[in-house]
Formats: C-alpha cells, sequence, structure tokens
C-alpha cells in the first residue's frame, strides 16, 4: 500500500542550490522508494507533518562504535588520546555482552540523529563487530562497516595477525556482505602506525576481490605523519597506501588535514574520498582540512563525526564545525555546501545513487525535524539544522520508508534505548 506524507520540504539539489517545497505530499511504495514529489492538494494522506520539515537522511562518512562511551575523553592529541583513552576502552570489546549492548546504544543514537547511512569503524574483534551488524539489521539503518585491522605497535591485546584477520573478514563478509541492499563490509586497516605492509595489501587485495570499499586515516596529526614516513622510508604519507593498493575510487580517507600538493593530486586522480572531521579535529588539536583545495579539485568530500574524538553524532553539528573550519583558513563554505555534504553529496561519495534527496526515484530515507514558527523559508531552514546547536534532535527518522527512529513526547534521548 502507497503512503502518503504531507509535510514541507527541504532536499539538496546540487551543492549550490536546495528546493524548498511548503505544502508537498510524497508518495512512498511498500518498497520504500519515493515515487512522488507533489503540490499538496487536498488529497487524503497518512501523516501530516508540515508543522516541521521533512529532509533526507543524513550521512555519516566516519564513526568509531566501540567509541561510543568515550566521548569528551579529553586526553590530548591524537597519540597520546588512543594510549591513554581509545584502546583501554577498545579491549573492553573482547567481551561480547558488552559488545551488544553498546552496538544497542550506537544504533540508537545514529537512528536518533537522522543518520541512516554511516561508515563504521568497529574494534578489532570480528565478533564485536558481528554484533554491530546485528544491531543495524535489527534498527534498520544502513551502514558500510568492518574490524579494525592492525597488527603491530599497539597493545598486544588489541593485535590481530594479518592471516588470521583477513580471514575473519572474509568469514564476516560472507555472512553480512550486501544484506538487505543495507549491510555491507568494509576493509579497514585503523592506520598505518598499526599495520604491517603485509596486512595492508591483503586488505586490498581482499576488498578488491570483493568489490568491498576500503577505509583508514591519514595526515591526521603532524607526529603521526612523521613516524608514518619514517617507518615505511617513504616520500610522504599517501605512498604507504599507494603501495599496498588502498588508493582509488571506493577508498575514503578520514582525516587528510596535512597534505602536500602532489598526495592531493594523486587523491584527485584516483578519485578517492575524503572524510572531513571538524570536530574531532578541533578536540584533538589535529589542525585544520583544507576545504577549498578540495573542492578546487573535485576530491568528492562526505562528513564525519568521528565520535569519540568528535563529540555529536549529529551530522549538522559536524556541518557547523566545518564552516568554522573552513573560515578558519580563509574560506567561506554556504550553507547549501554543507548541506549537500551531509546529504546528497556525502551519499554520492559512497556510493549510494539513490539515497540523498527527497525526489522521485530515491528511496525514502528521510528525517522529519522540528522548526519554529518563524522558519518560513529556505535560507533559514538552513541556517535552523545546520548552525543553531540547540536545535532538537529529529521527531522521526525513517529508512526505505520504515521509522527507525520515534522520538516520542518524552524527548526520546538514545542511550539505553531499546531495538525496535
Amino acid at each position: 500500500m502507497m503512503t502518503v506524507l504531507r509535510a514541507r520540504v527541504l532536499t539538496p539539489r546540487s551543492a549550490d542550490e536546495v528546493t524548498w517545497l511548503e505544502d508537498a505530499a510524497i508518495h512512498i511504495d511498500p518498497a520504500g522508494t519515493i515515487t512522488a514529489v507533489e503540490p499538496y492538494g487536498g488529497q487524503p494522506v497518512d501523516e501530516h507533518l508540515q508543522t516541521g520539515v521533512l529532509t533526507p537522511g543524513f550521512v555519516d562518512a566516519h564513526v568509531h562504535y566501540p567509541q561510543t562511551r568515550i566521548v569528551g575523553a579529553a586526553s590530548g592529541p591524537l597519540l597520546d588520546w588512543l594510549a591513554t583513552s581509545t584502546f583501554p576502552e577498545e579491549a573492553r570489546f573482547s567481551a561480547p555482552d558488552h559488545a551488544d549492548e553498546v552496538a544497542r546504544t550506537f544504533t540508537a543514537a545514529l537512528a536518533a540523529a537522522g543518520t541512516t547511512l554511516a561508515m563504521v569503524y568497529g574494534p578489532v574483534f570480528p565478533a564485536a563487530t558481528e554484533a554491530l551488524f546485528a544491531a543495524a539489521e535489527r534498527r534498520g539503518l544502513r551502514v558500510i562497516a568492518g574490524p579494525v585491522l592492525m597488527d603491530e605497535h599497539c597493545p598486544p591485546g588489541l593485535q590481530l595477525p594479518a592471516a588470521d584477520a583477513l580471514d575473519a573478514l572474509d568469514a564476516l563478509g560472507a555472512r553480512w556482505h550486501g544484506r538487505d541492499d543495507r549491510l555491507f563490509v568494509a576493509a579497514i586497516p585503523r592506520f598505518a602506525l598499526c599495520c604491517s605492509a603485509g596486512l595492508m595489501r591483503g586488505a586490498a587485495d581482499l576488498a578488491r576481490r570483493h568489490g568491498w570499499w576500503v577505509s583508514t586515516h591519514l595526515a591526521e596529526s603532524l607526529e603521526e605523519g612523521r613516524i608514518t614516513r619514517e617507518r615505511f622510508a617513504a616520500e610522504d604519507y599517501l605512498r604507504v597506501y599507494e603501495d599496498a593498493g588502498l588508493v582509488h575510487r571506493r577508498s575514503v580517507f578520514a582525516h587528510a588535514i596535512h597534505l602536500s600538493d602532489a598526495e592531493w593530486d594523486r587523491i584527485a586522480a584516483a578519485g578517492a574520498v575524503i572524510a572531513h572531521c571538524p570536530d574531532s579535529n578541533f578536540f584533538l588539536g589535529s589542525g585544520r582540512f583544507d576545504a577549498a583545495t578540495a573542492l578546487a579539485r573535485g576530491v568528492p568530500v562526505a562528513l564525519g563525526t568521528d565520535v569519540a574524538a568528535g563529540r555529536s553524532f549529529r551530522v549538522p553539528r559536524i556541518a557547523s564545525s566545518a564552516y568554522d573550519s573552513a573560515l578558519a583558513r580563509g574560506t567561506i563554505l554556504t550553507p547549501s555546501q554543507l548541506w549537500w555534504w551531509a546529504t546528497r553529496g556525502g551519499a554520492l561519495a559512497l556510493g549510494q545513487d539513490r539515497l540523498g534527496a527527497v525526489e522521485p526515484g530515491m528511496e525514502a530515507d528521510l528525517v522529519w525535524h522540528d522548526l519554529p514558527a518563524w522558519v518560513d523559508d529556505p535560507i533559514r531552514a538552513l541556517a535552523w539544522l545546520v548552525f543553531d546547536a540547540d536545535a532538537p534532535r529529529p521527531r522521526k527518522v525513517w529508512v526505505r520508508g520504515k521509522i527507525v527512529w520515534d522520538r516520542g513526547p518524552g524527548g526520546g534521548y538514545p542511550w539505553d534505548t531499546e531495538d525496535r
């Protein structure tokens, strides 16, 4: 049976333009595809949502599931923070009950933030990423995920030998990759400092064989880059990943702050994607991403919350932080550009061409937001959604036409929320 929603609509058309519909009827077929978006003309509807605004779901291109409980752990710059806060917390995920509990909380937090597609880093333990996929399946979200791969230069309890890690990842892919066309496995060497060259090459080979995405951290901090170049005797950081076969159109590099012109050239030529994580960059004092260069060279960019160095699961908060980061470098990003990265541009960057817009033919991944009475045009709506840090969480969230989050009258804070 067709579902019809009545609402105001704010949806991206390009990085420069949005569409605002003051009173629209959105038709969704039983498969969860939008079949029509038309002016409301008195036809019967299933839900009246015109007090708020309906937007596409948000895309989070870089987030860490095992760091859900350490948001705000301020323990220094990147390498100190990993050693002091992150690695001890991630070691807890060897316990299945802990992994299951946090996976439920994590997927609820994504849904409550309006995030309908996320690229997720799991802990090194394959069974814990299995728990993530199971929680995402129950919740109804879209994830591209994998356990981080680490086999050296990190705590022994977080090292998994290359052969064992790759065999487990292959088995995980056999069980989950492509399930319901929502759940996908990725090969994720955490970063070069924790990976042998053999592990990175093996991950690249496995991803190429199965058509998976790959993701890793790149040039997040100056110290990380210096140690990486020395350890691998490489001319620059990116060369380490190129030598392993990890740089191509299905690669997502988180941060990419400290890049040379030559590295920018090669990223652009490869068609690789950058996950811009400005809030995390501020929190750890890592530096500021060069958004102007990315735009000038046509490098695909999506936004990453990077929880837990990032302090919010809410992608619009990250868009606001991206504005601040660019402004500090002398670049002004328009609200429409930020909205594009958060929605349609992020979806396209991750290869999802039927997501990120409220248009016929798109899958109905939707978010319903409250709007105050004075917000009555697209300029004000973008300002409210992107820049007002006190704006409430979304009221309802749909993936493929099915509700995955309903805030309800009590406010619906996501922690400890049961699975749907």
